[in-house]
């Protein structure tokens, strides 16, 4: 309970520290002050951008990172350009701690649970002044849901993810089906589910243990459901968001899934043991699957109950409100999120490019291509500055009425309780 304590009074020393800085600071976003001149002439000096290490090959991304930099520097020769790779671990501290002591980055790497918290509480630059129509054309709409907050743009995006179902093909053969009709309904997958527990095969992998955005909720949004707004309306219990409650519950009832279901972080066993018919999966599931080699797999377009939607994250790059160079910085994250600039970052990423025309990386290879398809139908979670905090009250719920203690219902009127409370909260 202390160090939780110590890094909520830290949370709110960042918070109000930055506040400070930025309504202190005198705007130099474009227009401000010398709406004639063209942004080129005043965008110089320097800026520091904090990434991530996105592979396991350092010097393939420092590579990348020069020659990202390059290209940006043909239009902006006079910036200097400063990468910094932060580990993945504690990164929210140490951007908050970095940005309270006015000492952070320019631009850094976010993702979008990050963005609306940081946003709602005034840290993040907003990026709309320096943004035109044609600076937005050729992005994926669903991947610009994850940068924007009340109707503003606070990032911009540079890949995203796209999680669907991944069947095993010995078993969807071993049920009497045809692994090229895979299951594009409820009903339908139903129907083959049934199929699966008959021959002694789960239908499909499911770990209660683990992100809401892995489990629950796509099958919300496939229902036409939704856990909570931008205005704060829960929507958790509403009458489609707890279609899905009741067939996780079915699912479980029935044995579909397996017997560890309620607690369970993954399930690699059974499915790669053949035990499970499909699983949701995204990217990095095809490099598992293709290195493992142990069954053919068919990948299959995400479920459509009464919407067709699937998660699949987004991650972009922001500005901090508090940056001594906004003008810089706003030109480096339209820059790296430029169609060119998005190739040569997601071609070593291996991550599917947020411009539909850079997604011809994955032209010659099968199942990143098809994947690639399917981000058009991919939410990032929940955007929402409480969107993370919710999650364990979801979680909780959903498992107890896989246990047995609560009915579907009962499960979604508690986590919307409990949702609402969180909500009331300072």
């Amino acid at each position: 309970m202390k160090k939780k304590s110590q890094w909520l009074l830290i949370l709110m020393v960042a918070f109000s520290l930055i506040l400070a800085a930025c309504s202190d600071k005198t705007s130099s976003k474009p227009g401000d002050d010398k709406g004639e001149d063209k942004v080129e002439d005043k965008v110089d000096g320097e800026i520091t951008v904090w990434v991530h290490p996105y592979t396991s090959d350092a010097k393939k991304e420092e590579d990348m990172w020069k020659e990202i930099i390059a290209n940006y520097n043909k239009e902006f020769p006079d910036v200097k350009v400063n990468i910094q790779t932060i580990p993945w671990a504690n990164r929210d501290q140490k951007v908050l701690t970095a940005l309270a002591a006015n000492n952070g980055p320019d631009v850094f790497y976010a993702i979008p649970d990050q963005m609306p918290q940081y946003a709602d509480v005034g840290m993040l630059l907003e990026l709309d002044p320096y943004l035109d129509a044609a600076d937005l054309e050729g992005f994926v709409d669903t991947s610009l849901v994850a940068t924007t907050w009340k109707d503003k743009k606070y990032g911009l995006p540079i890949l995203q993810e796209a999680y669907t179902f991944f069947y095993n093909v010995d078993v969807v053969k071993a049920i009497g089906e045809d692994p090229t009709k895979l299951p594009t309904t409820w009903e339908e997958f139903e129907a083959w589910a049934a199929k699966a527990k008959e021959k002694d095969f789960y239908a499909l992998a499911y770990s209660g243990g683990g992100s809401m955005n892995g489990t629950i909720y796509p099958w919300i949004w496939q229902a036409g459901g939704g856990v909570v707004s931008a205005d704060n309306k829960v929507q958790i219990n509403s009458a489609d968001s707890l279609k899905a409650f009741e067939i996780v519950n079915k699912m479980y009832q029935n044995k579909y899934i397996p017997e560890d279901s309620i607690t369970a972080t993954n399930q690699n066993e059974l499915w790669f043991g053949g035990k499970i018919m499909a699983v949701l999966g995204s990217g990095i599931d095809v490099t598992m699957l293709k290195k493992e080699g142990k069954f053919e797999f068919a990948i299959a377009e995400p479920l459509k109950n009464k919407e067709q939607l699937t998660y699949g994250t987004t991650g972009m790059f922001v500005v901090p409100s508090n940056t001594d160079n906004p003008d810089a910085a706003a030109e480096f994250v339209k820059a790296i999120t430029n169609a060119e600039n998005q190739r040569i970052f997601n071609t070593v990423t291996q991550y599917i490019p947020t411009q539909e025309e850079a997604k011809d990386i994955f032209n010659s290879n099968e199942h990143m291509k098809q994947l690639s398809g399917y981000t058009k139908y991919a939410l990032p979670g929940v955007i929402h500055p409480k969107g993370r905090a919710i999650m364990p009250f979801i979680q909780a719920e959903i498992q107890s009425m896989m246990s047995g203690e609560k009915t579907p219902k009962e499960a979604a009127d508690a986590a919307a309780k409990k949702i609402e409370a969180e909500l009331a909260k300072p």
